[in-house]
């Protein structure tokens, strides 16, 4: 039997809270709530949940800090964030911190839960992707820190595959030294932590899946922006 897909709703609106737990246990999931901040992460860093619906606004720690300290260390848990402030700078705001997508108060539950069921799908679609990473003639494993190419077989450290995982979900753009200091390896933004550990990183990266890691065609320097993996040739 399938297990159903648990939800965290963090919001301190007690009306808010109580009607979407009781929503979303109507239509199918487990749901848990929480009223403040850090209790919220607290819950949401338990690894018991797909998906977190979470306000902005709350008690001891708000709804930005909360995302960007989950996106720390579980990129794949599922967030849609929710908020009474519609502003383009805020939803910006949220989504880059690491939101899957932003809801604004108020909104009807028909397209709460569509909205819901849309940002799953591709959570746990990305996920399957994830698991198996192809550059080229090399298939890297991602669940079990190894590679295949041809008959060699290339053993990768798990920071290694983090950062290989976290620069395929943003191939899209290259992802800055700074960027990757604070999501793969979780450091604050304000600690000024020596980039070249990065540097250091990608160097060993190249060497294991690069045929000329001189001149590099899949893990590729940006000037001025940061690194980016390029997934097709």
């Amino acid at each position: 039997m399938k297990r159903r897909i648990r939800i965290l709703v963090i919001e301190d609106e007690e009306a808010i809270r109580t009607g979407l737990v009781d929503v979303l246990i109507f239509h199918g999931y487990e749901a848990e709530s929480a009223v403040t901040g850090p209790d919220g992460l607290k819950h949401a860093l338990s690894g018991r949940f797909d998906l977190v619906l979470l306000d902005v606004m709350l008690p001891g720690m708000d709804g930005y800090e909360i995302c960007d300290r989950i996106r720390a260390v579980d990129r794949r848990l599922a967030i849609i964030m929710l908020t009474a402030k519609s502003s383009d700078e805020e939803i910006v705001a949220g989504l880059k911190l690491g939101a899957d997508d932003y809801v604004p108060k108020p909104f009807s539950i028909q397209q709460l839960v569509l909205r819901i069921e849309a940002v799953l799908r591709r959570t746990q679609a990305g996920e399957q992707q994830a698991r198996t990473l192809q550059l080229g003639t090399l298939e890297i494993d991602t669940e079990n820190f190894t590679g295949r190419n041809g008959s060699d077989e290339i053993a990768f450290t798990k920071r290694e595959i983090e950062i290989l995982s976290y620069l395929a979900e943003n191939a899209d753009r290259p992802v800055s030294r700074e960027e990757l200091l604070t999501k793969v390896w979780g450091y604050a933004r304000d600690l000024g932590i020596e980039t070249r550990t990065i540097d250091i990183h990608v160097a060993k990266l190249r060497q294991k899946i690069e045929t000329d890691n001189k001149n590099p065609k899949w893990l590729i320097t940006v000037r001025g922006a940061g690194y980016r993996l390029v997934l097709e040739h």
